[in-house]
């Protein structure tokens, strides 16, 4: 059931990431959480992201401006480094709280407030018109690659960021998609050496068969739909999926901080 789930989440998220303006890993991810504990949710999100982007990177590499890379791209890297190794220092604090509900004993955890509320907070963003419009000078550039590598590390949610420092780098739209996709394999390759790296040294999580059956379905559920929203639609905004996909991820991330996944 985990497999059917997870791979219809991931073709229908990879299809409408095309109009609706969501990341695929940050439709996914919460998927993943419902089945597996949270850092073994983002590593996974993390290797689908890391695949769908390895795809593009073919298709629109070349168009990246190295330039911008390196000004965005490390500082991105350093801070995915940080956010990742936060991540497994907030998953091995204690247990804030626990509670009974429906006959299930709940746990509320630093990790799970800290990314219920990461969730929440990116979806407003990602939905906000006055953030869309948002973007500093390239002398920012710095900062930018920091922050969004940061929470890249730490949540897997690295987009907005990303979009709002690259936007005035003096970019062409080709030289933006395929910086932005660059700096994307940067980030996602860090924080994945980070995070193995963490799984084999920390005794609370253990990876089966079952993580990296779920990883190759959502790997493919994927790429078949990103290609079946380009055939369908060309790449518009929908606002009321736009709506609706918000609406899911603050539920998961008020349902997630609270303990109840």
């Amino acid at each position: 059931m985990n497999l059917i789930i997870i791979g219809t989440t991931a073709l229908l998220a990879s299809g409408l990431t095309l109009f609706s303006g969501f990341g695929l890993g940050t439709v996914l991810m919460p998927v993943f959480a419902l089945f597996f504990p949270v850092p073994v949710a983002i590593a996974a999100t993390a290797v689908v992201h890391l695949a769908n982007n390895l795809f593009k990177i073919v298709l629109v590499g070349r168009r990246a401006d190295w330039g911008v890379v390196l000004r965005f791209g490390i500082p991105a890297a350093a801070a995915a480094m940080v956010g990742a190794s936060t991540l497994f220092l907030f998953a091995e604090l204690p247990v804030l709280a626990t509670y009974e509900l429906g006959g299930r004993k709940h746990e509320i955890t630093v990790l799970k407030v800290v990314i219920g509320a990461l969730i929440i907070m990116f979806a407003g963003l990602d939905l906000s018109p006055r953030f869309a419009k948002l973007s500093f000078p390239p002398r920012y550039l710095l900062v930018g690659g920091l922050l969004s590598g940061f929470f890249g590390g730490l949540s897997g949610n690295q987009g907005a960021f990303r979009s709002a420092f690259l936007i005035r780098a003096g970019l062409d739209k080709e030289a933006f998609v395929g910086t932005g996709v660059v700096s994307t394999v940067i980030v996602d390759t860090v924080r994945l050496i980070v995070y193995g790296v963490s799984f084999y040294t920390s005794s609370f999580v253990a990876l089966g068969a079952d993580v990296v059956d779920s990883v190759a379905v959502a790997i493919a559920s994927a790429f078949v739909g990103a290609y079946a929203g380009t055939r369908l639609l060309e790449k518009v905004t929908l606002r009321f999926v736009q709506l609706i996909v918000a609406v899911a991820m603050v539920a998961f991330g008020v349902a997630l901080g609270g303990g109840i996944i």
